[in-house]
């Protein structure tokens, strides 16, 4: 009787912690399912939260007007620590199950690619709305992205520096992750190749460190007038502070990534003035921008990053390829998305045969604790 018990007991807990179930039943045959991957925990988890809420009210507007092919939308979210090994049992997960048709995932490009293989081998469509490593879309045909390639971003705090600014001395920090390092040689070889402008350092970071004083310290001696940082929304707070404590004027520059309300909570009035390129802006005045703002601050208490906006996007592109294919077969999916015209909030996007999403850049500033437009 205990071992009947026992075996009974072990059969729920294995059902509860597969992904076939979603809140805790299993999922209808009548219903789309489509995983989302994410850092759900860890450092980099407001990404990940921010992206799901994002894929949830996508999902929630297609469910409210009828679903897609007369089906409602589920989505099955998995937690993949911002870790490429992780994001590798996470793809074996999601590949292994025939409900799924595809995956919004990974976050940042290490996990992104170490993850695309798997999806690539079985034929899984994998969009991920922030990847910016280069080799990343040429993986396989299954794989896209809904943002840019990271020379484009780099590109564009460039043109700021040179040509609205007149900043000539460029430093450059970045954080020892696969993405951080790819990104960090790209703005070294662009900021070198630039005749206007002079390198005064590279200096690479933990992703976990605290104290950049070291690394200011060589900045400083180079004479930076403007500083590429490359990172997450943890390296921006410190790196201003201690930054300020010696060098009040240097002008800071983030990615796209640092388009989010965390960096103003952790750097205060030390990330004034920071610039950063973003293909959506929270305060448009555009209804659709307008509704998608006011439910996300609804849900998640704060306004949408450009990179949560990329992550609605990219459910909606999702949802319309399922459509336009008429079926839930994942190469019809994906041929759809391949063919894709979507308009949506951070710009109208189609795929090249790449599969990359071309993106149009606006800057943001920090002005008196919140983004403004730049300039």
């Amino acid at each position: 009787m205990k071992i009947r018990v026992f075996l009974a007991f072990a059969l729920v807990i294995a059902l509860a912690a597969s992904p076939v179930f979603a809140g805790g039943r299993r999922a209808a045959d009548d219903v789309i399912r489509i995983a989302v991957a994410f850092p759900m925990t860890g450092d980099n988890a407001e990404f990940g939260q921010a992206f799901r809420v994002a894929a949830e009210i996508m999902v929630d507007r297609h469910n409210n007007a009828g679903g897609i092919l007369g089906r409602q939308v589920e989505l099955v979210i998995f937690d993949d620590l911002n870790s490429p090994s992780e994001a590798v049992n996470v793809a074996e997960r999601i590949v292994s199950d025939r409900s799924i048709v595809g995956v919004l995932g990974h976050f940042s490009s290490g996990p992104a690619m170490a993850a695309a293989a798997i999806y690539q081998e079985y034929q899984v469509v994998q969009i991920s709305p922030t990847a910016s490593h280069p080799d990343f879309s040429g993986i396989g045909d299954f794989i896209f992205r809904n943002n840019t390639v990271i020379n484009v971003e780099i590109e564009a705090i460039i043109d700021v520096m040179v040509n609205q600014l007149g900043i000539e001395r460029v430093g450059v920090i970045s954080i020892m992750t696969e993405w951080g390092h790819t990104a960090g040689n790209i703005a070294v070889d662009l900021v070198n190749a630039h005749p206007a402008l002079t390198l005064t350092a590279h200096e690479q970071v933990l992703e976990t460190a605290i104290d950049h004083r070291p690394a200011i310290a060589n900045f400083v001696n180079g004479g930076t007038q403007g500083l590429i940082a490359i990172g997450m929304y943890t390296l921006y707070g410190p790196l201003a502070i201690q930054y300020r404590e010696v060098d009040a004027n240097v002008q800071l520059f983030g990615m796209s990534n640092a388009y989010t309300q965390q960096i103003i909570t952790l750097g205060g009035t030390a990330v004034e003035g920071l610039i950063a390129p973003v293909s959506f802006f929270s305060e448009d005045d555009r209804p659709e921008i307008r509704g998608f703002v006011e439910e996300f601050v609804r849900r998640f208490g704060s306004s949408p990053s450009s990179l949560a906006a990329q992550a609605y996007d990219s459910m909606g592109i999702f949802l319309e390829g399922i459509r336009q294919a008429g079926s839930l077969d994942r190469v019809a999916v994906r041929n759809a998305i391949a063919n894709i015209s979507f308009p949506g909030l951070t710009g109208h996007t189609t795929f090249d045969a790449n599969g990359d999403a071309d993106k149009t850049f606006q800057k943001v500033v920090i002005r008196g604790g919140r983004f403004v437009p730049f300039p």
